[in-house]
């Protein structure tokens, strides 16, 4: 069975080649598919062009992502040099806004014998066009196994939720993204210690409820 949902996503992806940007550029609508194949897209451009290199052509103007730190994507990638061994990912999941706007992918990476996770925020401009604007992982000492499929979930639409009021600890980086129809969120927050954690919350009808809860333990000292 996960070779037929494979065999189609590919299908999906070769029925919309052309330019390299064609899988951020196709309506979304309200359709988790779409942001799936964003990813799958996403991960096809690092194995032919470059890790680095896909990251910077991908990436919203005030993309985040963590090294451990927070930091301005765009600025952090320009000195970064595509590595000879490339990492490879597949999302796992989706979670996509009532007005499909905004999602976010989660899954599986692999690079030599390691593994790990990731989550990515992905987020539509007025053209059309999808960025991701936000992305973390990290190893694991268990690989995550690949679902038969992969789960999706919107959120619900009708009611507009209340927007959500976090404040951060003492010592904290904390930065809180929101869909513009406000049904969907993501939080991060960075440690004094450098670990961090990463929280989607999906409005569910009643509750902003959270789909994603990615902890991420302070790095070891050398």
């Amino acid at each position: 069975m996960r070779q037929l949902i494979v065999a189609a996503l590919a299908l999906m992806l070769a029925g919309c080649a052309g330019s390299p940007d064609d899988f951020r550029n196709r309506p979304l609508a309200a359709n988790p598919s779409a942001f799936i194949a964003a990813e799958i897209g996403f991960a096809r451009l690092a194995q032919e062009k470059g890790q680095w290199t896909a990251f910077r052509e991908t990436s919203h103007p005030d993309a985040i992502m963590f090294v451990p730190e927070r930091v301005k994507a765009r600025d952090w990638l320009k000195s970064q040099k595509d590595p000879a061994e490339v990492v490879r990912w597949q999302p796992h999941a989706v979670y996509v806004s009532c007005d499909g706007n905004s999602g976010v992918t989660t899954g599986a990476w692999q690079k030599g014998p390691a593994n790990g996770f990731f989550t990515t925020v992905w987020a539509r401009d007025e053209k059309g066009r999808l960025s991701w604007v936000l992305d973390h992982g990290d190893a694991l000492a268990t690989p995550r196994e690949a679902p038969e499929f992969i789960a999706s979930k919107r959120a619900v639409c009708g009611s507009r939720p209340a927007v959500p009021i976090e404040a951060a600890g003492e010592g904290e980086d904390m930065a809180v993204g929101l869909s513009a129809d406000q049904t969907l969120s993501w939080t991060s927050t960075v440690r004094a210690d450098k670990s961090r954690r990463v929280t989607i919350r999906l409005w569910d009808g009643k509750e902003m409820a959270t789909v994603i809860d990615d902890r991420v333990a302070a790095p070891k000292q050398p």
